[in-house]
């Protein structure tokens, strides 16, 4: 198993930051047999579809420019001429050729690691120069595998060129005695055979060397625990920083809680323990919503916001610890607490209505909590409903 220089196992799996940042550094899974492949698979391809028009155009190209006129053979500029024409044709006459070879070379890199340009990886490294590491590299188990591989990869392209060669070799003999233009399309010929057997070799060769490359790269990039646990804190943060983070966001989302208190219409309370605060607009609410709520001192904080505010508080300590423990902030009212919640609201327009205009003062509502919300009213831990606390 690999092991980092610190002596722990690299047991675990790269992360995907440890992935991105080696991309950065041009550290990817990379395939030379694979790219080789390609480009004289895509070379042989092309000889087989523009190979006789080549060869044809590149034989009428040397019979007109190997046969210039007298004027020119006795004139220097002339002759230059000839030569910057005949060199441009002929560069023009092998584009295509050139361009899909300059697309196999991209496409290839490219299909197994990805696209990855870093500038660290051709930057200048005076490490990279030092003749012990060379040796090292060169005598390590990786250095040898490669020896291996490439000894390989050798006899293996070697005795498909001997078998094609021959196979070959009176056509190869033949190419003496033929004339030119014939001579030149059945070399063509040869050639691409002999293209599409090397790249059935070098397929073989890929075909082992592409995995390897994927799993040896793998293997690199494996990390130890001790990484992987510093690399999250780097990521995410230290605990304690993330545990101040977090006291600093309850503590905004406590500010923006209270700031709602005033505008609620009524508090409902354990009466100390609990305390939720309640509004509800008929024209534009489909059930009241719960604006703040708290517990034991933020409770308090919340029954002194809003006796500054002149909101009602009422003491209700089942309804108070139901809402408390199956509402969120923002949120309306389950629907089983509908008619419990619709008593005490009844209550408090009835009492705002009294106060505008007069009359006899209602009679104060006890809200009954159903059956389903008695293991909310009842929690173990919870002080006893008729129990009150010191004010907080």
């Amino acid at each position: 198993m690999a092991e980092a220089e610190s002596g722990q196992e690299k047991s675990e799996e790269p992360t995907a930051k440890r992935l991105e940042d080696a991309k950065k550094k041009g550290q990817i899974a990379r395939s030379r047999d694979f790219n080789t492949m390609i480009i004289i698979a895509l070379a042989a391809t092309a000889l087989i579809i523009l190979g006789q028009t080549i060869v044809s155009d590149l034989a009428t190209l040397m019979t007109h420019y190997f046969q210039p006129t007298r004027e020119d053979m006795f004139d220097p500029q002339g002759m230059i001429r000839w030569f910057y024409a005949a060199v441009f044709d002929g560069v023009w006459l092998i584009v295509p050729f050139l361009g899909l070879m300059l697309f196999g070379a991209i496409f290839a890199p490219i299909s197994i690691g990805g696209w990855a340009f870093s500038m660290d990886s051709i930057s200048p490294k005076l490490s990279k120069l030092s003749p012990i590491k060379g040796v090292k590299k060169i005598f390590s188990a990786k250095g040898l595998m490669e020896l291996v591989k490439a000894m390989g990869k050798f006899f293996l392209v070697a005795a498909v060129a001997l078998i094609v060669i021959r196979s070959n070799v009176d056509d190869y003999l033949q190419l003496g005695f033929m004339p030119m233009e014939a001579a030149l399309v059945k070399a063509g010929e040869l050639i691409t055979w002999a293209f599409l057997f090397i790249t059935i070799a070098l397929m073989i060769i890929a075909a082992i060397d592409v995995p390897f490359q994927i799993w040896d790269h793998n293997k690199e990039m494996r990390m130890t625990m001790q990484e992987v646990k510093d690399e999250m804190k780097d990521t995410e943060g230290k605990p304690e920083v993330k545990s101040k983070i977090r006291q600093m966001q309850r503590q905004m989302a406590d500010a923006r809680m209270m700031d709602a208190v005033p505008d609620a219409d009524v508090i409902i309370t354990n009466p100390t323990h609990f305390a939720i605060a309640l509004k509800y607009n008929p024209d534009n609410m489909r059930a009241p919503i719960v604006l703040a709520k708290g517990a034991d001192v933020m409770a308090g904080t919340i029954r002194r916001v809003a006796a500054a505010n002149e909101i009602l508080l009422m003491e209700a300590p089942p309804l108070a610890r139901a809402l408390y423990y199956t509402t969120d902030i923002g949120q309306e009212i389950p629907d089983g607490l509908y008619v419990a919640v619709a008593q005490v609201l009844a209550y408090v327009f009835q009492l705002r209505d009294v106060q505008k205009n007069g009359g006899k003062k209602p009679s104060r509502p006890q809200p009954e909590v159903p059956d389903e919300f008695e293991k909310f009213v009842n929690r173990p831990g919870d002080a006893p409903l008729d129990e009150e606390t010191p004010e907080w």
